[in-house]
């Protein structure tokens, strides 16, 4: 039967959450937020999780670490794979562990997905079912994976919609679910997908021409900083790194570079290009989240004026709690 893992766990709803697009400054914001709450940070981004992977993910110092405890960050090594599940159950265990201790938990990333299932809880479908998956896995090796593509679109025009027609494992399971349930995986998700009510999320905001200023200067900086070199340690590693961290913004580059596929120059600014995109992705994702608040950051604004915004706007007090207006604006009850 398909269930939903519950949105109720308390730890998550009583964590801050502090997230936008890549190089809006949440980082070193969170940082100075977490001392004005009493807080400890737990990472919100599908690579920092790896380790070894530094300086394309521009992870927290050591020295940062120090300063500011730091949670699900280098959790994996770079030939390991973790689901989204996983992750989430790695944050309720965190958050529980941050309480225990008299702290708060702030979670400080920007990857959608992670902070849609710590809000909404996670669909999971049926249970497989092995001969069927089979029977869809050799029909995919015999008419090709397009056709698979072309009969979900007919079944679940919604999902087939979403999905690259080139990812086989997610294609799969939607028939399969479609197949089991007698009803679309698309249909069943949106029963499900409702909003976290009276949660403090913040999504830190800039104006596109400074946001895309800062991504050019953090793509430099990533390359001056030795990205090439880290690439070439994890591709000699003991063993072959795990695709889905190798197809992170920067490495999936740099990974063309080694193989002779584009020069130095092209490889940063086709970086860069790549990550304007998925800043923009992730803006969209944002807006289409409703407990989310957007916060933006003053012109000539410092990490800790802005955490200073946000710990006043919090007001941080045990006995508050933080609703949202039909406008989207925050306010302490």
């Amino acid at each position: 039967m398909a269930r939903l893992v519950s949105t109720s766990s308390a730890p998550l709803l009583r964590a801050t959450f502090l997230t936008g697009p890549t190089a809006c400054g949440k980082s070193h914001c969170g940082l100075s937020l977490a001392k004005r709450l009493g807080a400890e940070i737990v990472a919100m981004d599908s690579m920092t999780i790896y380790r070894g992977l530094d300086v394309g993910t521009a992870k927290p110092t050591s020295a940062e670490r120090a300063d500011v405890r730091h949670h699900l960050i280098d959790v994996l090594d770079p030939w390991e794979a973790a689901s989204v599940a996983d992750y989430r159950s790695w944050a309720i265990t965190a958050c529980e562990d941050i309480e225990a201790r008299g702290k708060r938990a702030l979670f400080v990333g920007g990857t959608p997905l992670y902070l849609k299932v710590l809000l909404r809880g996670l669909f999971e479908g049926p249970a497989a079912d092995s001969a069927l998956r089979s029977s869809l896995e050799a029909e995919a090796d015999r008419l090709g994976l397009e056709a698979l593509h072309t009969r979900l679109s007919e079944i679940d025009p919604v999902s087939a919609q979403r999905l690259h027609p080139h990812d086989r494992r997610r294609i799969i399971r939607a028939i399969e679910v479609q197949t089991l349930t007698g009803r679309p995986l698309s249909e069943l998700q949106n029963e499900h997908d409702r909003p976290a009510q009276k949660v403090a999320v913040f999504a830190l905001s800039r104006p596109r021409a400074e946001l895309h200023r800062r991504i050019d200067a953090r793509a430099a900086e990533m390359f001056q900083r030795g990205l090439v070199d880290e690439v070439r340690t994890l591709l000699a590693g003991p063993r072959p790194p795990h695709p889905v961290p190798m197809q992170g913004i920067g490495y999936r580059e740099v990974i063309d570079y080694l193989k002779g596929l584009a020069t130095l120059d092209e490889t940063i600014e086709r970086t860069r290009a790549r990550t304007r995109q998925f800043a923009k992705r992730q803006e969209t994702w944002f807006r289409g989240l409703a407990e989310v608040c957007s916060f933006a950051v003053l012109d000539d604004e410092g990490p800790d004026a802005t955490a200073d915004r946000l710990a006043s706007q919090l007001g941080f007090r045990s006995d508050q709690a933080l609703t949202f207006d039909v406008e989207g604006s925050a306010a302490l009850k």
